[in-house]
């Protein structure tokens, strides 16, 4: 009999976590709290950064930004306002994490195909 509720979706993410979803380093998620004001993880009782989803969607969005588009910090942060003024920031941001999903599966994929196409010697 098949499952009728979904897995929960999680909600909130350690700063490692953060960064094996992302590729990004802790210095660079570190850095870039300082540059984009909407970047601020609340800390748990341990002072360790706890990220909400939103949060990742947004660091998502800013690495699309920078590496992908090449925008400087400070032009990216025009982009973002702009987005936010147009009610877009939200989609922009869940869009950007869905296109780093797809790419992540796509890039597996691909190593699978090699992986599988390397000839196996045989031990005769």
């Amino acid at each position: 009999m098949p499952a009728t509720s979904r897995e929960p979706v999680q909600e909130f993410f350690s700063i490692g976590e953060v960064c094996a979803l992302t590729e990004l380093k802790p210095h660079v998620l570190r850095y870039w709290e300082g540059q984009f004001r909407f970047l601020s993880p609340a800390k748990n009782r341990s002072g360790n950064r706890v990220y909400q989803r939103r949060e990742v969607e947004l660091i998502q969005l800013v690495k699309q930004l920078l590496y992908t588009e090449k925008y400087t910090i400070e032009g990216a942060k025009r982009r973002l306002d702009e987005l936010r003024k147009e009610g877009e920031l939200r989609p922009a941001a869940r869009q950007a994490l869905e296109v780093a999903t797809w790419q992540g599966i796509e890039s597996e994929l691909r190593q699978i195909l090699r992986v599988l196409a390397t000839p196996v010697a045989s031990s005769d």
